[in-house]
């Protein structure tokens, strides 16, 4: 077994979400060959790859007079803005995003309704307890009262899906670690997606 694939037409927005610490950016590093210093995204076989903490690098000790979220707006700002200019160009994107609220995804919908996108959301489910141990290994630990919000947006939004409403998305599908470590690959091919909870058409490669 080499793997699995999931599908997406051509000129789609994958936002890749998930609880802090899940494995999202440690996935995408994996798929795309990225070294985790980047400070700008990266084009990957007619895919612009573009994870959050691109942006947090690219102002890293840019901004030392402001306060922290000045800061963690600025980043985010940044993010959005590189996503609509990838969206511009026609180009498939693929994003990280840490933040799953209502109004975060309604923005993203919006930005893909703008260019002419599907907007799909690719799901890493994880236990809190291994998104936690996922912090802690990589030295950032979310605040219990911030994590505990993610928790609950989390939650909403699996529950949503899971019962057949992707909303804001076109379609969206969950995928658990045992199954993010066989995605392989993530292919933008012009073919149609494939409904709403299985959406993205995964499958497993001999």
């Amino acid at each position: 077994m080499q793997g699995a694939m999931v599908r997406y037409p051509s000129g789609s927005l994958v936002i890749l979400t998930g609880l802090p610490g899940a494995g999202k950016t440690t996935l995408l590093r994996r798929l795309y060959g990225l070294h985790g210093a980047e400070s700008a995204p990266v084009a990957r076989d007619r895919v612009m790859v573009i994870d959050s903490y691109q942006s947090r690098r690219h102002w890293d000790g840019r901004l030392p007079w402001a306060p922290y979220p000045v800061r963690r707006a600025v980043v985010f700002v940044t993010h959005l803005t590189r996503i609509r200019r990838a969206l511009a160009g026609g180009q498939s994107v693929i994003a990280h995003n840490r933040g799953c609220g209502p109004y975060v995804l309604r923005g993203f919908a919006w930005l893909a309704r703008r260019h002419g996108a599907a907007f799909h959301l690719l799901l890493l489910d994880a236990p809190a307890e291994v998104a936690v141990a996922g912090q802690r290994a990589r030295g950032r630990v979310v605040a219990p009262r911030t994590f505990a919000r993610h928790q609950r947006r989390w939650a909403d939004l699996v529950a949503r899906v899971k019962n057949g409403d992707p909303a804001p998305a076109t379609g969206a599908r969950i995928v658990d670690r045992a199954e993010a470590d066989l995605l392989a690959s993530i292919v933008f091919d012009g073919t149609a997606a494939s409904g709403n909870v299985a959406d993205g058409d995964f499958r497993i490669t001999e």
